[in-house]
């Protein structure tokens, strides 16, 4: 006779909605600051610190971000500057030959292609060099108001965590978590889920007992659940 205790019944899809719904609530309350963390002043500026992004931190684009638009304010200067210079002024964010060469591609097909201007539609904007979906999105949502999901590393972890999705494929990932929410909520559901995965939700040693949505998430006990030991975990602001 087996004494196993009976698995748990599987969660519906009602109640799965109201969770995920409860989650951002309690992160919107967490973070009432949250937004896009890098420096911007138009769509061109956005689409372009966004690319520069990859593989730094959203602080070191912050740092070279006012010299690179100084020099070059626009798509036209950029597609126009010396790549030496560009490289330089770029340097701190790394790969910044394979990134320079980005950059002065996208200037290049913003200028040919859309007359100068960064379009406005993620159908547009996935035709140029160098932006796929979630780049797309982060403009959409912060320089034109567009809702958009941001599925960079932190958020798809956190989906997973939260159990919202088992998919890997960020398109995939995109798709499952709007059918959560009502569109107007899914730019500022980016910016939560990446706050709370750059502060709280790490990758390794995530800050469980630190946690606001201890009570919520499936994988708490994935990290420390001892609240001091927790609390050292948290960062104070993102690392990108």
């Amino acid at each position: 006779m087996s004494c196993a205790a009976p698995a748990a019944p599987a969660e519906s899809r009602t109640a799965l909605v109201r969770r995920a719904r409860r989650i951002n609530r309690v992160l919107s309350t967490t973070y009432p600051e949250a937004g896009c963390e890098l420096d911007f002043g138009s769509p061109w500026e956005l689409l372009v610190v966004t690319v520069l992004s990859a593989q730094t931190t959203d602080k070191r684009v912050n740092v070279v971000s006012p010299t690179l638009f100084t020099a070059y304010p626009g798509p036209a200067e950029l597609a126009a500057a010396d790549p030496v210079r560009v490289e330089q002024i770029i340097a701190p964010t790394g790969f910044f030959r394979a990134k320079t060469a980005s950059i002065m591609k996208l200037a290049a097909a913003v200028l040919e292609d859309f007359g100068g201007k960064v379009p406005g539609r993620l159908d547009q904007l996935v035709t140029l060099p160098g932006v796929g979906r979630k780049t797309a999105n982060v403009v959409l949502g912060n320089a034109f108001g567009v809702p958009g999901i941001t599925v960079d590393t932190h958020f798809g972890r956190l989906v997973r965590r939260f159990g919202w999705t088992a998919e890997t494929d960020p398109v995939k990932v995109e798709h499952a978590v709007a059918g959560l929410f009502p569109k107007r909520d899914w730019t500022m559901l980016s910016h939560h889920l990446i706050w709370h995965g750059r502060r709280r939700c790490h990758a390794r040693n995530p800050a469980c007992g630190a946690c606001p949505l201890a009570r919520l998430c499936p994988a708490y006990g994935e990290g420390p659940t001892d609240p001091t030991t927790a609390a050292k975990l948290v960062r104070t602001e993102g690392r990108g």
